[in-house]
């Protein structure tokens, strides 16, 4: 009887007997008057009254004449004391054969034990859903960790600590709307789906749209249609929404992902820099009490103000190269194959510059640390810098040396624009399938004038990962993308 489908045709067959003895196993509405930790809670108050309580059967200790079982609410867990004498005869034998994971209402009287546990004895119990799939004995570990996310409601149901993951991103997300809404930003929805796929370096998804007979792409990034927002008079605008990119799956990345972008009028991006670090703060404070999280094997310090820490600073800090002393494309390249870079024989020094930073440096940045000074070559949409125009006014936020933000004055100049998406298109040209595609309705947006404007986008689902020490994105996304299971 091990195999899963003689079990489920056990439950089955359960099921067509109870419909035989006029029991329907799957009810319409249940009314409750309490939840699972109000009887625990609210224990001296309800000592003795009768209450009404739902929720799945989690154990079953059969013991005769007396049933024992624990049924699960979203709340908690509590002890039902089920009685032959109590429900009648004919009712317990049914009851009988309720199998654990079952869904059922209690309606009985508050009490405690001989034992000391609170308790509902039962003096009505109806079934309101048949589980026909008995719930696994031990779900959790590495040897299922496939079967936790491919069908998360099981996980769900018997591991509490990863519905509390998700109660915590939910709290996380209301205190950064919180946040975002008490200085005065306004939330608006943007499209999915794009003309041109733009606003980040990365490679869309492409679907089909029949009646115009046209290609359209999943959005990759938040950020284009906010900032034409701007150009139409709002000055605080923010998002919290869905991205796709399709790029590798790891640890840190799932194909469609959340993100929270934000755009604010006559601001540069020093003033977004005090306010991520506000923000993030703030909203660790109130998530946890305390600005202080473990995350793996590390203490994160939430406390303001963060490390600042120019990109070239850190280059020369990690790995003892000074790219001040490096002036052309020719010896960029050289030093990038001294020190054992794999990189494109095309990339200029902008782009080397970025790939010493992300092998030497970013895997340091344990604390919290706004990275700055992000060459133009990477950065098509921010800024230059006024004293060195080879760089941009921009920041990424790094914790645990992986990026959690990303921001800058945002390019306002239409005339540069243009010019650096043609250089874009170019590389593209040359197959770099990730760089920006031309946009010419953005364009034609800072032609009519964009305020100086600064921008900033979080990635919630690193931010959830670092205040629940959860080691991977698949473990704060409720359903992640999972390769088709092969039966």
């Amino acid at each position: 009887m091990d195999n899963e489908h003689d079990l489920w045709r056990v439950r089955l067959d359960k099921l067509n007997l109870f419909r035989q003895s006029g029991l329907e196993p799957y009810a319409d509405r249940y009314e409750r008057t309490h939840k699972a930790v109000d009887i625990i809670n609210e224990f001296e108050q309800l000592q003795g009254l009768e209450v009404r309580v739902a929720g799945r059967m989690m154990s079953k200790r059969d013991q005769g004449k007396v049933i024992f079982t624990h049924i699960q609410d979203f709340s908690g867990r509590v002890q039902i004391y089920i009685k032959k004498d109590d429900v009648g005869a004919d009712n317990f034998e049914l009851i009988a054969k309720f199998d654990v994971g079952d869904i059922i209402g209690v309606q009985g009287t508050v009490f405690r034990t001989r034992r000391g546990e609170i308790t509902v004895r039962a003096q009505v119990v109806q079934l309101l859903s048949k589980a026909l799939r008995p719930l696994p004995e031990k779900f959790h570990g590495l040897t299922n960790v496939e079967a936790r996310y491919r069908q998360r409601y099981v996980d769900l149901i018997v591991n509490p600590d990863v519905r509390e993951v998700f109660v915590t991103r939910s709290k996380i997300i209301q205190a950064m709307r919180e946040f975002l809404d008490s200085r005065e930003f306004l939330e608006v929805e943007t499209p999915t789906l794009h003309a041109i796929a733009g606003g980040a370096m990365a490679k869309p998804f492409i679907t089909h749209h029949n009646t115009l007979d046209m290609d359209l792409y999943l959005r990759i990034a938040l950020e284009l249609p906010l900032k034409r927002l701007i150009v139409g008079g709002f000055e605080k605008v923010y998002e919290i929404g869905r991205n796709f990119r399709n790029e590798g799956i790891s640890i840190k990345h799932n194909p469609e992902f959340t993100m929270m972008e934000l755009y604010q009028a006559y601001a540069n991006y020093e003033d977004i820099m005090k306010l991520t670090e506000d923000m993030i703060s703030a909203i660790t404070k109130k998530v946890h009490g305390t600005l202080k999280v473990t995350y793996q094997d590390e203490i994160l310090d939430f406390s303001i103000p963060w490390r600042r820490l120019p990109m070239l600073d850190g280059i020369l800090e990690y790995s003892g190269v000074d790219f001040n002393k490096i002036t052309d494309d020719e010896q960029a390249r050289a030093l990038a194959s001294e020190k054992g870079l794999k990189i494109d024989p095309v990339f200029t020094r902008g782009k080397i510059i970025n790939e010493f930073f992300e092998v030497f440096v970013e895997p340091k940045l344990i604390q919290p640390t706004f990275v700055t000074g992000h060459p133009v070559e990477i950065s098509p949409l921010a800024k230059r810098n006024a004293q060195n125009p080879e760089f941009t006014d921009r920041f990424e936020v790094f914790v645990y040396g992986r990026e959690l933000g990303n921001a800058f004055s945002e390019l306002n100049d239409p005339i540069d624009q243009r010019q650096r998406f043609e250089e874009q298109v170019a590389e593209r040209a040359g197959g770099d399938d990730e760089a920006h595609m031309m946009d010419e309705d953005f364009v034609q947006a800072l032609e009519y004038g964009l305020p100086p404007t600064g921008g900033l986008g979080i990635g919630i689902d690193r931010l959830v990962m670092f205040l629940t020490n959860s080691a991977s994105i698949r473990d704060v996304i409720l359903f992640p993308t999972m390769r088709p299971r092969e039966d």
